[in-house]
C-alpha cells in the first residue's frame, strides 16, 4: 500500500475519532447541564412576561438591550432574545413600532436595518447584536399576519 494511502486512512480515522469524541462530549455536557439550562430559560421567559405586562413594545426592546449590554456575547444574546420575545408577546402596543421594520425575507433591507439598530443602541461593533433585532422582525412579521394575536 502506498504511503499516501496509509496517511489518508490515518487522517480519516482521526477525523472520525474527533467527531465521535465531540458527540460523546456534547451528550455528556448536555446530560449534566440540561436541567439548569431549562430552568434558566423558563426564568428568563417569566422575567420577560412580567416586564412585558408593565411596558410597551419599545420598552421591551430597551430592556433587552440593557440586559444584553450587561451580559454580551453569544449566550447573552440568546438570553436577551428569549427575554425580548416573551416580553413583546404580552406588552402593550407602541404606535408605529413595526412601521419601519423590514420583513425577515427582505435580506438586504433586514441586514441594513439590524446594523442601524445596533449602531443606535451603541452596539455597532458587537457581532451578536443583530440577534436581538431579528426578534423584533419576527414579532412584527407575526403582527402583520395576525395583528390581534396577543
Amino acid at each position: 500500500m502506498p504511503g499516501w494511502a496509509k496517511a489518508l486512512i490515518i487522517v480519516g480515522v482521526l477525523v472520525v475519532l474527533i467527531v465521535v469524541g465531540a458527540i460523546v462530549g456534547g451528550v455528556y455536557w448536555w446530560s449534566n447541564n440540561k436541567d439548569a439550562l431549562i430552568a434558566r430559560g423558563k426564568a428568563v421567559v417569566e422575567e420577560g412576561e412580567e416586564t412585558g405586562r408593565q411596558t410597551d413594545n419599545q420598552g421591551c426592546v430597551d430592556q433587552a438591550i440593557t440586559r444584553y449590554k450587561s451580559d454580551p456575547g453569544f449566550t447573552g444574546g440568546i438570553s436577551s432574545g428569549i427575554f425580548m420575545d416573551s416580553c413583546l408577546r404580552v406588552s402593550r402596543p407602541t404606535p408605529g413600532f413595526c412601521d419601519n421594520v423590514p420583513r425577515e425575507t427582505e435580506f438586504i433591507k433586514s441586514g441594513q436595518w439590524q446594523l442601524s439598530q445596533c449602531d443606535r443602541a451603541g452596539l455597532a461593533s458587537d457581532q451578536y447584536c443583530r440577534q436581538l433585532f431579528q426578534g423584533v422582525e419576527r414579532f412584527c412579521g407575526r403582527q402583520r399576519i395576525a395583528p390581534n394575536s396577543r
